[in-house]
């Protein structure tokens, strides 16, 4: 009987342990399922956040757009400023060849430097602007041409009432060697901001240019007075 009794109590421990296992697996697993389900919810809170760069890419892409619209907006104020702003000044217009006398003198103020005065008069009725370069070409005996490239200086307003006078100078050096390669014998003269020319004599008592004639320069108008 005492033998039946400590089977059973023994049989009681051993169910008592059985159930505290059960019971500690549950938790185990327990927390497994919340490990996994906060790294779920982790992954995605952070696919969540790979996808913000996308759109913020997007709103930068707009906002390219915009600053790229903007800028064209600015640019064509500008260029709409430039016109109004030649408007407003701009009353005067560009002499026209036909309205201006042109003749060329020789200026040299020295042995060495050759230098070449052309003058266009405003034989026209009104005020016109003679401001800017002339196109000049140096058409030599054998009947070329060759254009004459631009000096280092900065046009000046350069505006003629009827009567007045514009001058811009050619300016080389002179050879004084007797071998001279060029033979000018006209200068071919586009006024600033025209398209026709007229042909005048090269000056008589010029000197002979040294080099060739892309070694001569031309300067902008300016006024006499």
């Amino acid at each position: 009987m005492k033998h039946t009794r400590t089977a059973a109590l023994a049989a009681l421990s051993l169910a008592a342990a059985l159930s505290l296992t059960a019971c500690g697996g549950d938790d185990s697993s327990s927390d497994s399922s919340a490990k996994g389900s906060s790294s779920s919810s982790s992954a995605g809170s952070s696919s969540g956040s790979d996808s913000k760069p996308e759109s913020g890419s997007g709103s930068g892409s707009s906002e390219a757009g915009d600053t790229k619209s903007d800028a064209a907006k600015n640019t064509g104020s500008g260029a709409a400023a430039a016109k109004g702003a030649t408007k407003t000044s701009g009353k005067v217009t560009f002499c026209k060849t036909e309205d201006l006398a042109i003749d060329a003198q020789d200026a040299a103020p020295d042995e060495s430097t050759g230098r070449i005065n052309v003058t266009m008069i405003n034989r026209g009725s009104t005020t016109c602007s003679a401001t800017g370069f002339a196109g000049v070409d140096i058409k030599d005996e054998d009947n070329t041409s060759n254009p004459i490239e631009r000096g280092q200086a900065q046009p000046r307003i350069t505006n003629l009432k009827p009567g007045d006078a514009a001058v811009f100078n050619l300016a080389y050096d002179i050879d004084s060697s007797g071998k001279s390669l060029a033979s000018p014998t006209e200068l071919q003269v586009t006024p600033p901001n025209e398209t026709h020319t007229v042909n005048i004599k090269w000056p008589a008592g010029a000197g002979d240019i040294k080099g060739a004639y892309t070694d001569v320069q031309v300067y902008p108008t300016h006024t006499t007075k």
